[in-house]
């Protein structure tokens, strides 16, 4: 009897069909594919952590984003909502007999209880990569590069996304200039990182109702509308100290340029990341024509394996999200298609040679090829329309003369063409090199 139950798929959560499992691995073996070419090993960790982990990292507002619950235990525990806090769990173990600096990358699943849009669910893949243990620009700038290596290995260039690229302690150096106090820090850093979605006038708005006083607010308010690089560095010409702050981004700008990465990065103001935890050159990655979220960004966390009892090390690292590049590799039409269920399709005319077709796909399999075959008794003309359903390459026929002849007939399933070749050759493991 049919059942009146419905268990519908929870709201931000994805179904991988065949055809999406095929973007999420195309994906994967891109990003896993440069990691390895810079260095990088890969580690993984647990998807449950404990709770007081990540209200460590970024305060007790965090539960509210978070699945989490007590265990049968009675443990505090949350699903893991990013990676980097488990990585300094890790670290703070066993780093102290580790070479320095360690290269390690991810791409775990992680969940936050989000409203769900375009760009962002309530889980997602992501990868990590991390360079702990070196405190130089040069560190900063080969993660930007693994970051823009990473979507260019998908197919997208300089036209399709950008990196803006921003230093934290430049920020600072500016708000000590215009004298913003310390207590408006943290807010006004909130309004700069909103200053891209919310607009000018907002961002002003949001600037004067801090309270920083008028010129303050004015000078920040045209740094977020206008902050290029030009107009930081004649604004501030006389202050050494923002002058100063300006250098590890000369410097990381240098180093991309000398990779052949400069194409990709451009200084941006408001790019402050809103997590507290980062103390240096922060980025992030955004397609060209501003349609979709970030997909990707990071920046450098110089104190955060001490927050989790480690020693005192130096660290720089990203994350880059799934769901946005999925997007952005539909937008630009270059997502891979679902690939064919089989390359090769064995078709028996009667019963009495299921056994030899059973003996061909057996050794073809052995070469590796991917084989499928009629699992009841059909005609010839429905296995045929089988195998160009499933998207075999080619057909390989065994019917009373192929049985008496001791050969097989091979037909390439796109062009028609048929050839016939010896059965010792296919069982031998030379038949599939014939067609595709």
């Amino acid at each position: 009897m049919p059942s009146d139950k419905s268990f519908a798929k929870l709201p931000g959560f994805r179904d991988f069909v065949p055809a999406d499992l095929a973007l999420r691995n195309h994906i994967f073996d891109a990003w896993r594919r440069v990691c390895r070419r810079y260095g990088f090993t890969e580690y993984d960790g647990p998807p449950l952590e404990p709770l007081g982990l990540y209200v460590e990292k970024s305060g007790p507002e965090i539960v509210e984003q978070l699945y989490n619950f007590a265990d049968k235990g009675g443990r505090e525990v949350a699903l893991r909502p990013e990676m980097t806090p488990t990585l300094a769990r890790i670290l703070a173990e066993r780093s102290r007999g580790m070479a320095k600096p360690i290269r390690w990358f991810s791409v775990p699943q992680l969940f936050r209880y989000e409203r769900s849009q375009r760009g962002r669910l309530r889980e997602h893949f992501q990868l990590n990569a991390d360079i702990v243990g070196e405190a130089g620009v040069a560190a900063d700038a080969e993660i930007t590069a693994v970051a823009i290596d990473a979507v260019r290995e998908l197919g997208l260039g300089e036209d399709d996304f950008v990196a803006r690229v921003n230093d934290r302690r430049l920020v600072t150096a500016v708000l000590d200039e215009i004298g913003v106090a310390q207590r408006h820090r943290a807010a006004c850093l909130a309004v700069i990182d909103k200053a891209g979605r919310a607009g000018p006038e907002k961002t002003r708005a949001g600037l004067e109702a801090l309270g920083i006083g008028g010129s303050a607010a004015h000078a920040l308010a045209e740094l977020v509308a206008d902050g290029s690089w030009r107009q930081l560095r004649d604004r501030f010409r006389s202050s050494g100290a923002v002058l100063a702050a300006m250098q590890p981004l000369e410097e990381h700008r240098e180093i991309l340029e000398a990779m052949g990465l400069g194409g990709y990065q451009r200084f941006d103001f408001t790019v402050v990341r809103g997590l507290a935890y980062y103390t240096g050159i922060v980025f992030e990655l955004f397609d060209r024509a501003g349609e979709l979220r970030a997909i990707c960004g990071g920046g450098r966390y110089d104190r955060l394996l001490e927050l989790v009892g480690g020693e005192p090390l130096p660290a720089v690292g990203f994350g880059m999200g799934d769901v946005v590049l999925g997007e952005l590799l539909k937008d630009r039409g270059i997502a891979p298609a679902a690939a064919p269920a089989c390359q090769d399709y064995v078709i028996w005319m009667e019963p009495a040679q299921r056994p030899l077709g059973m003996r061909v796909a057996r050794a073809l399999r052995r070469e590796g090829r991917s084989v499928l075959y009629g699992l009841r008794a059909q005609g010839m003309g429905k296995q045929l329309r089988s195998a160009a359903r499933v998207g075999a390459g080619r057909a390989l026929i065994i019917g009373p003369e192929e049985v008496t002849g001791g050969t097989v007939t091979v037909r390439d399933l796109e062009s028609g063409r048929q050839v016939t070749t010896s059965l010792e050759s296919v069982l031998g493991g030379a038949g599939h090199r014939t067609g595709r």
